[in-house]
């Protein structure tokens, strides 16, 4: 039985045939030891079947070591969104509840090759010469973590040097414990570098650069 509703098939069908460039969802897995790997399969199988636009390819975390190496996908489940290009958009973990919404509007934004940040905040994130990680720690049911998310996946399309992750916070509580995320959404910048809460996109930019600044002084 299919995870998605034929009343969200339709609204997601409808969304993806304004898909201008095509979409590959990249999904590392192993299917033992490995929890929310199936579903989260499912999930994307479902969505790539919605347009032909939206294709999805699956690596073995283990297996094909290569391609893990290449895309620096470092834990599972993970999902690449790739465009044209890799523009660092990276999902660790199940995107359900709230977060799906994230994942159907990434797809639009990485087909249209455009971040849709307003000029101020692309003309700040230039000062952004070097590589960048941002991690947004989320839960499913947090309301406020898409916008963090999406924020963060906008200026890695926007920024070469940055790379965006979602991180689903209760299936990496090692990564929780040691970033010390007691509440969601949780953005850090680097290692040492934290927002909380979700920021408006011109408040959020400014951060995110100011702490890149103080990072490589």
């Amino acid at each position: 039985m299919g995870l998605l509703q034929e009343k969200d098939r339709e609204y997601i069908r409808d969304l993806f045939s304004k898909l201008t460039n095509p979409v590959k969802l990249i999904y590392f897995t192993q299917e033992i030891e490995c929890q929310y790997c199936r579903e989260t399969h499912q999930i994307l199988d479902e969505l790539s079947e919605l347009s032909d636009k939206v294709n999805l390819e699956v690596y073995n975390f283990v297996t094909d070591k290569e391609m893990a190496e290449k895309y620096n996908v470092d834990k599972i489940p993970a999902t690449v969104i790739e465009g044209t290009k890799d523009y660092g958009i990276r999902y660790y973990g199940i995107p359900s509840g709230y977060e799906f919404s994230s994942v159907l509007e990434d797809i639009v934004d990485v087909s249209k090759g455009d971040s849709g940040l307003s000029e101020e905040s692309r003309q700040l994130l230039k000062e952004i010469t070097s590589p960048l990680r941002l991690q947004v720690f989320v839960t499913p049911t947090c309301p406020y973590c898409p916008k963090a998310v999406r924020l963060a996946h906008k200026i890695a399309i926007e920024n070469e040097f940055v790379t965006a992750d979602m991180v689903e916070a209760t299936e990496f509580p090692h990564l929780s414990m040691r970033y010390n995320v007691r509440g969601v959404p949780r953005t850090m910048i680097g290692e040492d570098y934290p927002i909380e809460g979700a920021l408006p996109e011109n408040a959020f930019v400014q951060k995110i650069v100011a702490s890149y600044k103080q990072m490589n002084q």
